[in-house]
């Protein structure tokens, strides 16, 4: 009997089956976006393998954020459940090592800051991965990271020996509550193996690795000095003697980071690993379809782990409200709204809201349909919509009703609706709005030809993050002024990932007076965007949107 399959979609191929299902990847019939479908068979038996997939949808679900891939529906019907999610075009962390045998620590650290950053967006929501592992980070082409497989996931505090024993914490292994701090040790763990090759306790069964973990002490000698404390703290035997959750972890990271080895450390790593992973090359799944020009920038990992089997498990983001798409011969079926089920106790009071995303067309290619859970600091306006470039992921709040469109080009990269613009990337953003940062003082150093002079900023407003490092403003005025007055902007900044800055770091609104509801919540929700994944807290988001609605509400004319 032919595989059943969900409409909407076009199969392209088979990345991977077995007893229990299949994975392929697919083209959204309406964008042509590549997408990843992963099936369960429902037959005799298999309620079990449903159950499990249906879990998987529930926690990733709750998390949005550029470090963990999206997910776009989960859909069950008679014939079984399917999560259909973003694809990611690289390679896991597992086939790397495997390739090279172990990183540079500064390839290491960017490699552990990319998962540390996807994981602390699960701990803000009380959700715990319990089985991070190379094989469920996939580095991309420009040597980021994402993570994937909340297969085993949990709310904080549940228990039990799921994991992967190489990377268990202590508690893990003797069956109690898996908690924030139990990611950030299968997070040093892995940190560890990349830097020395090899996992920090071998051992030739699982008793005398449970063994290892529970009593003998971290072999933090065989580390370069510099990286001994980091990785003695996350790989504490007691919980309660690690930093208590990956945000907390990751403050620690970029301290011993730029100590150790320089204010460009990332920018160093984040070369030495697209380097790595150009080795690996062949293996990207995606690279047909980007050499037809539809890949939309979306993508998928290559066979070498993650989908070499139904048994891998693919991540991603918020799901929906239900509604009803075709299933082939399965007629009607219904994609479920995971988030139905009892969440864990949020760290906000104000309920958050699901809301579909609109593509933004840039440079030729538009994003995949998605859903996005808003945060509860912004306001969503009737009057106005969220919109997606398919550049990096970068999400903005804009006018409903108008055509959001963008370009760029070798120096310079925007995107907007008519009223709101976001600076995608811009050649010596730093000299302009940062001059007195790190990266600005890279920037003239290597690159003088692209440093200006610093943008004057009227009516400057600097919006408190409660984080080192993690910076922003208010200004009057954008990149270009239009008109006189009336233009409102967001400026933040953020140390680098890539030898350049993050996406997306400016937005500017020059809409009427009468739509300043829909310019504070553009600048609130951009700013939550960025900010939220670094580890800024929520009395700290909530306190930056009362002040850029006092803000918008003076300034916009």
């Amino acid at each position: 009997m032919a595989p059943w399959r969900i409409s909407g979609f076009d199969e392209v191929r088979e990345l991977g089956s077995g007893a229990q299902g299949r994975v392929v990847l697919a083209r959204h019939a309406g964008t042509g976006s590549p997408v990843a479908i992963k099936y369960v068979h429902r037959r005799p038996g298999d309620e079990a393998a449903i159950e499990l997939l249906r879990a998987e949808a529930v926690m990733l679900g709750r998390i949005t954020d550029p470090h963990v891939t999206r997910l776009y529906q989960f859909v069950s019907g008679e014939h079984g459940a399917a999560i259909v999610m973003e694809a990611v075009n690289g390679v896991t962390l597992k086939a790397v090592l495997a390739e090279h045998g172990r990183l540079e620590p500064e390839a290491a650290l960017v490699v552990l800051k990319g998962s540390l950053l996807g994981l602390a967006a699960a701990h803000e929501l009380g959700v715990v991965h319990r089985d991070y592992k190379p094989a469920n980070v996939v580095v991309q082409g420009d040597g980021l990271s994402k993570l994937i497989d909340f297969g085993v996931a949990a709310v904080a505090g549940e228990g039990s020996r799921t994991g992967t024993p190489a990377y268990m914490s202590p508690e893990q292994w003797e069956g109690r509550p898996a908690s924030p701090s139990s990611d950030v040790y299968a997070a040093t763990c892995v940190f560890f193996e990349c830097v020395t090759g090899h996992r920090p306790f071998p051992a030739a069964d699982a008793p005398g690795l449970r063994h290892r973990h529970l009593s003998e002490p971290v072999p933090v000698e065989e580390l370069p000095e510099p990286l001994r404390p980091l990785v003695a703290a996350g790989m504490a035997k007691d919980p309660r003697s690690r930093p208590p959750s990956a945000g907390a972890f990751l403050t620690a990271l970029e301290a011993a980071a730029s100590e150790a080895y320089g204010a460009d450390w990332e920018h160093r790593g984040v070369r030495t690993l697209a380097a790595g992973t150009a080795a690996l090359a062949a293996l990207f799944p995606l690279g047909g379809l980007i050499a037809q020009g539809i890949a939309g920038g979306a993508a998928v990992t290559a066979q070498t782990g993650l989908l070499a089997t139904t048994g891998a498990k693919i991540t991603a983001a918020a799901l929906g409200s239900a509604l009803a798409v075709g299933a082939g011969t399965a007629g009607t079926v219904a994609v479920q709204r995971a988030t139905a089920e009892p969440a864990p106790k949020p760290s906000f009071t104000n309920a958050a809201v699901v809301v579909p995303v609109r593509s933004c067309r840039f440079n030729d290619q538009t994003s995949a349909p998605s859903r996005v859970r808003l945060p509860s600091e912004v306001r969503l306006p009737a009057r106005a919509a969220v919109y997606q470039v398919p550049f990096q992921g970068v999400r903005f709040i804009g006018p409903a009703g108008r055509n959001c469109t963008g370009s760029g080009g070798s120096g310079v990269g925007v995107a907007g609706v008519k009223g709101v613009e976001v600076t995608l990337y811009v050649d010596g953003y730093e000299c302009g709005y940062f001059p007195d940062s790190d990266e600005a003082a890279y920037v003239r150093r290597t690159e003088p030809q692209n440093c200006g002079s610093p943008q004057k900023a009227s009516a400057r407003e600097d919006v408190p993050t409660g984080r080192p490092g993690l910076l922003a403003y208010l200004m009057t005025g954008g990149p270009t002024t239009r008109r006189a007055g009336g233009e409102v902007s967001l400026v933040m900044h953020t140390s680098w990932r890539s030898g350049r800055s993050d996406s997306g770091l400016l937005i500017t609104c020059f809409l009427p007076r009468g739509d300043a509801d829909i310019c504070a919540a553009a600048l609130t929700h951009r700013l939550d965007e960025i900010m939220r994944p670094r580890g800024v807290p929520q009395t700290a988001l909530d306190r930056a949107a009362r002040q850029i609605a006092r803000y918008v509400d003076t300034h916009l004319r």
